[in-house]
């Protein structure tokens, strides 16, 4: 069985040769590197590819990209107003620093400029680097297209401080929000799959279960994650889902989305989750994905550690329906990608 067959029957819940070991991303290493050739043959790697193509605001508005030092300054022109994003690079990762909306009423004007759904061109262009990705890794993984939900157009047009005031304060508007923004990634993800995408890595809910809390989750997550999951598995497509944090007393609301898969399923201290709980709770139709911490577990944790903890987890998983993986940092070093090429050894030896 390839390890692309053998994801996606672990993410449907059917019956596998083995427990699939599932490195997200090929974290810090470079594709050229050895390591990162062994670490592809020895597991099962997930990775992200696709681009988001401005989904929420479209092709109509008009935009400037500059370049100061380690910066990069956005500049939207909506209304006669110009709204700037600021994002900031490190040599590990990068982030927006300064977030376009401050106000209700800047909301209001993004909410109010036209909108013009990405161009054809645009989704061909992301197209091909799916696509290209697809061709690398073959048969060796399995590629997932990087999908933001709904929540994401306010949570990442607004500071996190400005999303929860504006939650409690005007939380109309932001249910506006993330009805118009899923309306469009609807759209977009339809298009997505009559050009072929077959797998999707749905992010973002996070933003709700991390800062908004239980309530906010139900009315402004569950709904249209529902919708965006039905769509895509409609089509026959893989609809993996992401969530952060502590997720214990979100699992009825997790299950009622839907998904195929869900990762990281974070352990204590980073989250919550005991994998024999969520099992029962999630049922034999939710593959469980995760959920060895990728830097304080794998990229420091002796080999002989991670095999023993790697054990317990695939015990508490059971054998269907479980990805034996990181929790998604995407920062994994040299160390971490070694211990996983132990994982799968180990787990191929106990066949």
């Amino acid at each position: 069985m390839t390890s692309r067959e053998r994801l996606i029957l672990s993410f449907l819940c059917e019956k596998t040769d083995r427990v699939a070991v599932s490195p997200q991303t090929l974290g810090r290493l470079n594709l050229s590197d050895p390591l990162t050739e062994l670490l592809i043959k020895e597991t099962d790697p997930t990775i992200y590819a696709g681009d988001a193509c401005d989904v929420f605001i479209g092709a109509a508005v008009a935009r400037s990209v500059r370049a100061e030092g380690s910066k990069t300054f956005v500049h939207y022109q909506m209304a006669g107003r110009e709204l700037v994003r600021v994002i900031q690079r490190t040599a590990k990762t990068t982030a927006t620093v300064a977030f376009p909306c401050q106000t209700a009423l800047d909301v209001e004007m993004v909410l109010s400029s036209r909108y013009d759904p990405p161009a054809d061109e645009h989704l061909d262009s992301a197209c091909q680097q799916f696509t290209w990705w697809k061709d690398v890794i073959g048969e060796e993984g399995l590629v997932l297209w990087g999908l933001p939900n709904a929540v994401c157009f306010p949570a990442e047009w607004l500071s996190p401080e400005n999303f929860c005031l504006l939650w409690a304060d005007e939380p109309d508007l932001i249910k506006e929000m993330v009805k118009v923004a899923n309306e469009r990634l609807l759209q977009f993800a339809d298009r997505l799959c009559q050009r072929g995408v077959d797998a999707f890595r749905i992010i973002g809910g996070e933003y709700v279960s991390v800062q908004l809390g239980p309530d906010a989750f139900r009315q402004l997550v569950v709904p249209y994650d529902s919708q965006l999951v039905s769509l895509i598995r409609s089509y026959g497509a893989i609809a993996y889902y992401h969530i952060h944090g502590p997720i214990m007393r979100y699992l009825p609301m997790l299950k009622a989305i839907g998904m195929n898969a869900i990762d990281p399923l974070e352990a204590p201290p980073w989250g919550d989750a005991d994998l024999t709980y969520v099992r029962a709770q999630l049922g034999d139709q939710i593959c469980l994905v995760g959920n060895l911490d990728d830097m304080m577990v794998l990229d420091q944790w002796s080999e002989d550690q991670v095999l023993e903890l790697g054990r317990r987890r695939i015990e508490e998983g059971g054998p269907r329906g479980f990805v034996l993986s990181g929790t998604a940092s995407g920062t994994y070093g040299r160390r971490a990608a070694e211990n996983f090429i132990a994982l799968a050894r180990m787990v191929r030896e106990t066949i």
